[in-house]
Order: C-alpha cells, then sequence, then structure tokens
C-alpha cells in the first residue's frame, strides 16, 4: 500500500514538472535569467530576400526625406526573439553589416504568446512601420532614444514613450528559447546599443528603424 501512495505521489510530481516546463511562467523565468545555451541559426534565401527588399525600399525612402543614406535599422518581428531580427544595414555597400537580438512588446500579459500589435496608447504591444530615431535622453531604462512614428500604424509611438532603449535581460549572442518581452519598446542588449549609439550619435541627419514582420 505504501509503495502505491509513493508511485502515485511520484506521478503527480512528474506531471506537474511537465506542465511546468510547458508554462508561460517557465518560459518567463527562462527568459529573464537567460539560462539558454547559446546558439546560431543560419539565415535562409527566404530571409535575405526579404532583408534585401525592405533594404531596397528604406533606400528610396531615405533619399527622399532626406534621412541618413549610408545606414538603416531594419527589425523583423516575424523571427524568433532568440534570433538576430535587428539588422543594422549599410545601405551604400548594400550589405548587412551586423544584427543583434530585440524584444517584442508583451500587450502587458504576463507572456505574450506569439505577435499581437497595436498602436492604441496604453496597449503595451510593439507597433509596426517606420519611425525616425530622435534625442537621446536618460530615463527609466537608462541611455534612450526617442521615436517618431512615421505611419499610420505607429503614428503614437512618442505618446505612447515607445523608446529604443538596452536592457540586461536581452542576451548578447543568439539562444535557443525566447528572451524577455518588453513593453512596446524595440530594447536590445547592453553591447547591441553601443553599436547602435556610435552610428546614430555620429549621424548628422535622421536615421530610419524600420519594425515589420
Amino acid at each position: 500500500m505504501k509503495i502505491l501512495r509513493y508511485l502515485v505521489l511520484v506521478g503527480i510530481i512528474v506531471a506537474g514538472i511537465g506542465w511546468f516546463a510547458q508554462s508561460a511562467y517557465w518560459k518567463h523565468t527562462k527568459a529573464i535569467h537567460r539560462i539558454q545555451a547559446n546558439t546560431t541559426h543560419p539565415v535562409s534565401k527566404k530571409m535575405e530576400k526579404k532583408l534585401a527588399e525592405k533594404a531596397f525600399a528604406a533606400r528610396s525612402f531615405v533619399q527622399r526625406k532626406n534621412y541618413n543614406d549610408k545606414f538603416c535599422f531594419l527589425i523583423d518581428m516575424s523571427l524568433p526573439s532568440g534570433q538576430k531580427r535587428f539588422f543594422i544595414y549599410d545601405l551604400e555597400k548594400d550589405s548587412l553589416q551586423t544584427s543583434g537580438l530585440v524584444a517584442h512588446g508583451n500587450c502587458f500579459e504576463y507572456w505574450l504568446e506569439g505577435r499581437r500589435y497595436s498602436n492604441v496608447v496604453g496597449s503595451g504591444c510593439t507597433s509596426l512601420g517606420k519611425y525616425k530615431i530622435g534625442y537621446s535622453y536618460s530615463g527609466k531604462w537608462g541611455y534612450s532614444y526617442k521615436l517618431y512614428g512615421l505611419d499610420s500604424s505607429n503614428k503614437n509611438a512618442f505618446e505612447r514613450t515607445v523608446v529604443l532603449h538596452g536592457h540586461s535581460c536581452v542576451a548578447e549572442t543568439e539562444v535557443e528559447d525566447d528572451i524577455c518581452q518588453s513593453n512596446g519598446c524595440p530594447t536590445v542588449s547592453p553591447g547591441f546599443l553601443e553599436k547602435l549609439k556610435t552610428i546614430i550619435n555620429n549621424s548628422k541627419k535622421p536615421l530610419l528603424l524600420w519594425i515589420y514582420d
């Protein structure tokens, strides 16, 4: 009888562990503490083509608007957050210079499964569209850049305080699992922010940041 109760107890514990491992809380905890293993995800031909198409459109935009025509920043939200999906694109050389991880908005849910986009003030979601990178300041999240939404899909970005900033919860290298989520800001790792700062702070013209999926 004792053996039977012991086996039942073990079964309950094993089932509980299985549920916990699949839960949003576990995913959130893993993202916060970044215990995932580093990895490298190859860029597919499809993604290369998509990036080239966006860069071509971005080049046309910056030339019309008198923006910085050497660099632009492209973020592909269709990629998993554990993969490098924030691209620094060299428009002059028509090539990818480097890339890094970036968080997406959780829409004020404890953990957002999948993607949801919104331009509503107070939504906590990522807004798709083109942004002008504005002035830098030191605020709640440290060194940050104001963002101005240029499309109907993100025109409330400034009012929503959607800014470009760094956070230690974002890993410096690719990881197997998802990374942490933001309240709508394109949040990068501290190291990657330093790379962005070099370009942004030395630019005499506005820089384009384009978030798409």
